[in-house]
């Protein structure tokens, strides 16, 4: 098959799907992998990189996409690269449809079949969703934690406290692998950690990171309270395929301390903040009812060279099926959102239907 890699268009943008070995390991099956160049420059792999591992460099993403049968990609396509899809068309990608009605409209119009990194589910996990929600909950913390300095318009507070200072507090809505990570990188800089999951065992391992760290059922009087003293929330909330509900409402907001800071990595799934809005790198914060929002839609791009890693090691297997036994491999059937202009996935389908 002719595999198409685009350079990203999306404002900071910089991952790549595939590294130079995976598109070695694809050349050597048979299959010819062509590349936008530069591509790959962002996470630290030039193009001669790929050339060396088998790649065919083109110039532009008209000629790529005019190429190729496959598109292998990270973000969903805007509407700059939607202009250059065809119905016979296969796209694999993060594409999360629920909140972004106007790109499965053009997806349905164009007629092509596309696969959604974030809905491909094995044995109740998401394998390729996974490896960017570690990535986006680490970064949260790291971020969340910068914004807290005053120069950022932030309260002033050092997260992980001193001996003769206080400690910060962060709660954090959801403890799978976002959320997870989160905890982690929250409970080792010092900080007072709520975490929030309906889940017993997810709630139990929350409190097995250490003394400092609390894993709560989300009852909304409890979820409230924790806000209210909260110096950094972070909304980790998933329901696969689905708009993110709000779980935190503007009340809550209200309630923050003046310069608290809210991060909601759901955001991509429409935020689970009533008072998210969503943003990119470009401006990637904003202050409402006095609290900083940070709410971009690509959060691991901050760190392209690693997310890029962990999301071609996750993808190679599943791609290697997709070639194998197409978009009716059992495996997949969860990946496909869109199947030759129709919206089959039913979280999708429900969400855009309401």
């Amino acid at each position: 098959m002719k595999i198409g890699i685009p350079v990203e268009i999306k404002p900071f943008e910089l991952r790549i799907a595939l590294l130079p070995a995976a598109v070695a390991e694809l050349t050597a099956l048979g299959h010819d992998v062509f590349l936008q160049t530069g591509a790959g420059v962002g996470s630290g792999y030039d193009d001669m990189a790929y050339i060396a591992a088998g790649a065919k460099i083109v110039k532009d993403a008209e000629t790529l996409y005019g190429e190729v049968e496959l598109i292998v990609k990270v973000k969903e396509p805007i509407a700059e690269e939607a202009a250059f899809l065809r119905a016979d068309h296969l796209l694999f990608s993060f594409l999360h449809l629920a909140a972004n009605p106007a790109l499965a409209k053009s997806l349905q119009n164009i007629g092509l079949t596309a696969l959604a990194f974030e809905t491909l589910m094995v044995d109740n996990n998401l394998p390729l969703l996974a490896p960017m929600s570690d990535v986006a909950g680490r970064v949260a913390v790291q971020t969340g934690a910068t914004l807290l300095y005053a120069t950022q318009g932030g309260e002033g507070l050092l997260l992980g406290g001193l001996p003769a200072a206080e400690r910060g507090n962060v709660v954090i809505i959801g403890a799978g692998n976002a959320g997870g990570n989160a905890a982690i990188v929250a409970q080792n800089l010092g900080a007072t950690v709520t975490v929030f999951d309906r889940k017993r065992e997810k709630q139990a391992r929350m409190r097995q990171l250490g003394e400092n760290v609390s894993g709560l059922y989300p009852y909304p009087d409890a979820v409230a309270a924790a806000i209210e003293h909260a110096d950094l929330v972070i909304g980790a909330v998933l329901v696969p395929g689905a708009r993110a509900p709000h779980v935190i409402s503007r009340d809550m907001v209200i309630s923050m301390k003046a310069g608290s800071v809210i991060v909601d990595i759901a955001v991509d799934q429409g935020g689970c903040v009533e008072t998210t809005k969503a943003t990119d790198y470009s401006a990637p914060t904003y202050i409402e009812e006095d609290v900083v929002h940070f709410a971009v839609t690509n959060i691991p791009a901050a760190v392209p060279r690693s997310a890029s890693q962990a999301l071609s090691a996750e993808l190679m297997p599943y791609l290697r099926l997709l070639l194998e036994e197409g978009v009716k491999g059992e495996t997949l059937a969860t990946a496909v959102n869109v199947e030759q202009g129709r919206i089959v996935h039913p979280a999708v389908e429900l969400s855009l239907r309401n």
